[in-house]
């Protein structure tokens, strides 16, 4: 934190971040970096597309200015996503979108912008994206974010403790699961990623993302070629974690 708040000055009109990384599952202490920045007079963005999925966020008690998330990370349609802002933000920002929908009247010089969210929803909605999400929501909400998280952790738990004694596996991020949520991110020294992740598919069918998961100045500065990254869910089951440990102890000893 301390980091952070050297960086804050006049300048900084708006500060961005990830709520929490797709590489290791660890989070922010959000509500701590929005106290800064408000404090040096920055607005806060939030991107929340690996936070949403996993447990509630309460944007009034956190107190950020904007949050961004994705609709297909917690189940619901491929190119869908949330914009929340302030309203009184909102108003003051101008649409980078215009057209059919979004003005009240216009002229050759001029126009009147419809209020928020209106004019920022140009052109004809994806409905079917929208009450595919709406309903991919209200089921994470019967589901409950508490069960869900319990459930993350309890198979994060059971994996990182396990695969702590497989040989030459190299935990990325956290030691402790509860730092890093549903993810659980590796890397075997001496053996390519894609190979392990190939492998699992093909010995178990077990489904795993491998490489530098859009971070490859992260994995360049260290010079690593990648990492295996689980991902585990509220549907995920404890036998499916102790198929992928007993999967990845053949692969380490046959490599």
């Amino acid at each position: 934190m301390q980091a952070f708040e050297k960086l804050l000055d006049e300048r900084v009109k708006l500060v961005c971040l990830g709520y929490t990384a797709n590489l290791d599952g660890a989070s922010i202490p959000a509500g701590e970096v929005i106290e800064k920045a408000h404090l040096n007079g920055s607005l806060v963005l939030l991107d929340a597309a690996q936070t949403a999925p996993h447990r509630g966020i309460d944007v009034k008690a956190l107190e950020v200015d904007f949050l961004a998330l994705s609709g297909h990370k917690m189940l619901g349609p491929s190119g869908t996503g949330v914009l929340f802002g302030r309203y009184r933000l909102l108003e003051q920002l101008r649409p980078f979108m215009v057209g059919g929908g979004t003005v009240v009247s216009s002229t050759y010089d001029d126009c009147q912008f419809l209020p928020p969210p209106e004019k920022f929803e140009a052109g004809l909605h994806d409905y079917a994206g929208i009450i595919g999400l709406g309903a991919a929501v209200a089921y994470l909400e019967g589901i409950g974010f508490n069960a869900i998280e319990k459930q993350e952790l309890l198979l994060n738990r059971f994996i990182t403790d396990q695969i702590r004694e497989i040989p030459r596996v190299r935990l990325i991020g956290p030691p402790d699961p509860e730092q890093r949520g549903g993810i659980i991110s590796l890397y075997i020294d001496g053996i390519d990623p894609h190979r392990i992740a190939l492998m699992l598919d093909q010995m178990a069918d077990v489904m795993v993302r491998s490489g530098q998961h859009c971070v490859h100045s992260w994995f360049n500065a260290r010079g690593l070629p990648g990492s295996l990254r689980a991902s585990v869910y509220f549907y995920n089951t404890l036998e499916e974690a102790e198929l992928f440990v007993r999967s990845l102890r053949k692969i380490e000893k046959v490599l």
